[in-house]
């Protein structure tokens, strides 16, 4: 049993799955921030366009 517990607390293959959670969670918010600064500003883009033609 004292083998089987020295095993689980030194083996480290659970922090990969928190290092790419973490990684995962600042990709997003890093796409998510971009998407809606790139959206309003072509919303203004087109708007203008349209208001341009009429």
């Amino acid at each position: 049993m004292a083998h089987f517990i020295k095993r689980i607390w030194v083996e480290d293959t659970g922090q990969d799955i928190a290092e790419y959670a973490v990684m995962l969670a600042v990709i997003l918010v890093l796409v998510v921030g971009t998407i809606r600064l790139i959206g309003t500003r072509s919303n203004s883009a087109f708007s203008n366009v349209a208001s341009a033609i009429q």
